[in-house]
């Protein structure tokens, strides 16, 4: 379910689509339950539908096809399950979730299917410490006899701490029987999808519950505050996994990983880094503080050093075993170090390979190139890839020297081993092992006087 309008949010942007680690709440789920292998997933959207719909697609990361149901308005979490039934099949378990509860566990959820079986409605539950808001469980021993909305309830029930979470697994035909008897009088004046239990309990259907025991897995979002609160809980959680692994984190509260990070043995991370996407650190790889990286291959002894910001988007980034990148460099998609690369300070790499050993140490920029070995590229130079209209490579072949402040303009090639006076501007290919200067002749104008400046009457 994903149709509610979010108020307490205060944004225009529906609730659903707000980012917990980089990804929409709703992302978190649908890739949850696709894992799971299930028929089909329908997704009850209705307030900024048509925004969650286009974030959504047509299928989820895992190729499983979504379908789409509207609930124009909103008259309750029954009335938006009403919405989707037509799109179930009766001889299937319906598995109901809401879409700002991210961290459902895919193995909750199966232990939720089998304790359904296909012959009994199911109920994931939790206690709470503070069960305010939330719809109470009414038993009698084992046997779940009701759930009771908090503004329903009286002080007897208010007491009680385990709550519904939500989360329900029902016998499809028996569901559409439940949901074609639902009634609004309550409260709120809506259709509670949580009165089929007492509808299961009339015809003699047993309801069951699953307890978990985690707390954060069927943690809600209903304001900001919430949002960052699970945020910097779900981050705490991913620092604790990888120092179990071996990798050692400055200060565990002050990392964000918005994605996959996957790292190999004697990592070190400082502090204030964030990586998004998938982003893979080898053996003895330090990253220096408040590093940005995304999608990207850092192999093995590679020092990233602080400030660098790396995103290799669909095309990756790679940096070389034992090179060094920073402080203050940035990689761009496509950027592809090889081992022993130096990359330093405000140097920007875009759609470009260096070969093993190549410099490039400050103030530079590197796009649509190709690097042999061992280049050294002077601080200022930079390849001018774009014409206007379209991009050119520059190939640099190995052992070439760079000077400073050179400009590099596509398609050009410059020979191995060649060297370029600082201060020229290369339009033509050189040849190998030459010395190629292109800028004016100097002059110099003995006993000049520079303009002064005019007093004012």
């Amino acid at each position: 379910m994903a149709a509610g309008k979010g108020t307490r949010m205060k944004s225009s942007r529906p609730k659903v689509l707000h980012r917990l680690a980089g990804r929409a709440l709703v992302s978190h789920v649908v890739d949850t339950v696709s894992r799971l292998e299930v028929r089909g997933i329908v997704l009850v959207t209705g307030h900024g539908a048509d925004q969650v719909e286009a974030h959504l697609g047509p299928r989820t990361a895992a190729n499983q096809a979504l379908a789409y149901a509207r609930q124009e308005p909103q008259l309750g979490t029954g009335h938006a399950v009403q919405q989707a039934q037509p799109l179930l099949a009766d001889d299937g378990i319906t598995l109901v979730l809401n879409g700002d509860v991210p961290l459902i566990s895919e193995a909750t959820l199966s232990n939720l299917l089998s304790e359904c079986g296909g012959t009994r409605l199911a109920l994931l539950t939790v206690d709470m410490p503070d069960p305010t808001g939330y719809g109470r469980i009414v038993r009698e021993g084992d046997a779940v006899q009701a759930i009771v909305e908090h503004k329903d309830a009286n002080d007897a029930q208010r007491a009680i701490r385990e709550i519904y979470t939500g989360v329900m697994a029902a016998p499809t035909r028996l569901l559409k029987g439940w949901l074609a008897r639902l009634d609004n009088r309550n409260a709120q004046g809506e259709y509670y999808l949580t009165d089929v239990v007492k509808l299961a309990r009339a015809d003699g259907q047993s309801v069951v519950a699953l307890k978990t025991a985690d707390r954060l897995e069927v943690e809600g979002v209903n304001s900001p505050v919430q949002l960052a609160a699970l945020e910097r809980a779900l981050q705490w959680r991913q620092a604790e996994a990888l120092m179990d692994q071996g990798v050692r984190l400055a200060d565990p509260a002050r990392l964000d990983v918005r994605g996959s990070l996957d790292c190999g043995a004697d990592v070190e991370i400082d502090v204030g880094c964030v990586f998004e996407g998938h982003v893979s650190l080898g053996e003895g790889v330090r990253v220096g503080a408040h590093c940005v990286i995304a999608n990207a291959r850092i192999e093995s002894g590679a020092v990233i050093h602080p400030f660098t910001h790396i995103d290799g988007e669909k095309a990756g980034a790679t940096v070389g075993a034992g090179a060094l990148v920073g402080p203050f460099a940035r990689l761009r998609p496509g950027a592809q170090l090889g081992a022993e690369v130096h990359i330093g300070n405000f140097v920007e790499v875009k759609n470009s390979t260096l070969a093993a050993g190549a410099k490039a140490n400050h103030l530079a920029y590197l796009g649509d190139a190709t690097v042999g070995e061992r280049v050294n590229y002077g601080a200022g130079s930079i390849t001018a890839n774009y014409d206007g209209a379209n991009k050119h490579r520059t190939v640099i072949e190995a052992d070439v020297h760079v000077g400073s402040n050179c400009v590099l303009v596509a398609p050009v090639t410059l020979g191995a081993g060649g060297t370029v006076g600082g201060g020229s501007t290369i339009t033509k290919s050189t040849p190998p092992g030459a010395l190629s200067v292109a800028r004016g002749k100097q002059v110099s104008i003995a006993n000049w006087q520079r303009p002064q400046k005019q007093k004012k009457g």
